[in-house]
């Protein structure tokens, strides 16, 4: 119904407080633009201006119109925007196990976004089994997984200690059958400690099933059951148990990282900052353990401190799955 140059047009005006200096804003003259505001005037069938001797204010109904034709004009904008903004030259997939997507790594994925605006980063968060079909399938590009030891190339791995987790605040159950606060099936962790139990002849059942860490870590320290974590999951409500409670040993397990063959370049520009994430954490749960204190680690990679212009900055969607 609108024409959008009649509405620039009145716009201007209004906010000029007059037709000349209203028609210098919009760089026409000032018998066009008055035609224009008398063309919309006769769109709508009602005076939008009351026009005095020296200045000129609007109607009642020009104000009601101001407001419809700010928004439609700021509406348009952005259309024009979205549609003429140069596209990100790389789209980057990345897949990581849920239990290791919070704090520090969603950090580091949250300043590379930030930081690389050729890169559109759209982030997974899943059971290993699941990321590293998907990289398979060439549906991610870079994938954080948890694996049995050695299965498979990688660019890099590092250990993980696996113990079993209860709360601190409430006693364990008796010694009948072992209460599992775990991951969905196909969770290695949940392999592990049912493998674990049914070795060491213990029976066991599952309390509690969540595909997010952060209902594990609740269930847990709200006392419905143990569960098998590493040791960077562990919270202030939470206790380790070992032999002397009657649980068994757990096999080790690694976290590999997976670069897709044939993955944009980009893949491996955040494989090396996520390398480097790992590897700090790594020393960090070592030194934790022997009583030393972690040095301190910088919070972004000198790489991303230089500023970019933020009409480039990408921010990465995340999308989690069970």
């Amino acid at each position: 119904m609108f024409d959008l140059d009649l509405l620039r047009s009145f716009v201007a005006v209004a906010d000029a407080g007059g037709f000349t200096r209203g028609a210098e804003r919009v760089h026409r003259t000032q018998s066009a633009v008055s035609q224009q505001i008398r063309k919309l005037e006769d769109g709508i069938g009602k005076p939008l201006f009351e026009r005095g001797a020296r200045r000129i204010r609007l109607t009642d109904e020009g104000e009601r119109l101001l407001g419809y034709a700010r928004r439609l004009l700021r509406l348009s904008d952005e259309a024009r925007d979205a549609m003429t903004a140069s596209r990100p030259e790389t789209r980057l997939h990345v897949g990581v196990a849920d239990d290791f997507a919070v704090g520090s790594l969603a950090a580091l994925l949250s300043a590379f976004a930030r930081t690389r605006g050729d890169v559109r980063l759209e982030v997974r968060c899943g059971l290993s089994v699941e990321l590293a079909g998907l990289l398979e399938l060439g549906e991610i590009d870079l994938a954080l997984v948890k694996r049995e030891p050695g299965q498979g190339t990688s660019l890099r791995v590092w250990p993980e200690r696996l113990h079993w987790i209860a709360s601190r605040e409430h006693p364990l159950p008796d010694r009948g059958v072992v209460p599992l606060v775990a991951f969905p099936q196909g969770c290695l962790y949940r392999d592990r400690a049912i493998h674990a139990l049914e070795t060491a002849g213990r029976p066991w059942r599952i309390a509690y099933t969540s595909p997010n860490l952060l209902g594990i870590q609740a269930a847990v320290a709200g006392g419905l059951g143990v569960a098998v974590l590493e040791r960077r999951a562990l919270l202030a409500g939470h206790r380790v148990l070992g032999p002397e409670d009657g649980f068994p040993a757990i096999a080790p397990t690694e976290l590999a990282l997976l670069v897709r063959r044939g993955a944009p370049e980009a893949a491996r520009d955040l494989a090396r900052e996520v390398e480097r994430l790992c590897a700090a954490e790594e020393e960090a749960v070592a030194q934790a353990m022997t009583g030393a204190q972690p040095e301190t680690i910088a919070q972004e990679p000198s790489a991303w401190r230089q500023a970019v212009p933020q009409d480039r900055a990408a921010r990465p969607s995340i999308t989690t799955f069970s």
